[in-house]
């Protein structure tokens, strides 16, 4: 896995929120007014990771790292991305799990730590195994190409405008419904995400 705990590495083919919301985890059961801290999430991440089984874990964000690689539990700041990922391995096999859907860091942590609990639950309940549970969350290999590359173009286009109308093209030619590949369509659109990153502001 490439990936670094600071700054951010989203998943490849990983589709953004564009539209964050406040979550409602809070601290305590009933209490739902009192906002996680990033210890708060943190500490719920981790042990949902050592009660998996998970080894060689990142815990990717834009959140400061201390020398151990771990987020800092005392920042308070609300991030402009304030996504996570966590790479890990389960089994000898390499694993991704992201968030982006919360307002906070901290609560992006929490919503994976619950993510890994309910997965959890499906292999106590004997339905499934974990296995099958995490069959769709395989940790892909760093995008090699740059996403002008995967969008068919030379050299980065001067707007956002550009790539847009090549993604609709590039649509017609790969989506699956239209008998193209699903694992194209996904770096395709991860080179989109990339674009509106880089060109809008």
């Amino acid at each position: 896995m490439d990936a670094t705990r600071f700054p951010l590495s989203w998943p490849t083919g990983w589709i953004r929120t564009k539209y964050r919301h406040r979550a409602k985890f809070g601290k305590r059961q009933g209490f739902q007014k009192d906002r996680l801290s990033v210890g708060d999430g943190l500490s719920r991440l981790t042990g949902e990771l050592r009660r998996l089984g998970a080894g060689r874990t990142i815990i990717s964000s834009n959140l400061q790292t201390r020398g151990d690689g771990l987020p800092y539990a005392n920042q308070g700041k609300m991030l402009a991305d304030p996504g996570v990922a966590v790479y890990f391995h389960l089994k000898g096999q390499p694993r991704v799990l992201a968030c982006d859907k919360w307002d906070s860091a901290a609560d992006n942590m929490a919503a994976i730590a619950g993510h890994i609990e309910a997965i959890r639950a499906v292999d106590r309940y004997g339905v499934g195994t974990l296995e099958q549970a995490f069959a769709g969350y395989t940790a892909l290999p760093a995008q090699a190409a740059s996403w002008f590359t995967v969008l068919e173009f030379d050299q980065p286009p001067a707007s956002f405008d550009v790539v847009e109308k090549r993604f609709r093209e590039l649509l017609q030619k790969h989506h699956p419904d239209r008998g193209g590949n699903a694992e194209t369509m996904a770096k395709i659109n991860a080179a989109r995400d990339t674009a509106r990153q880089e060109l809008v502001a």
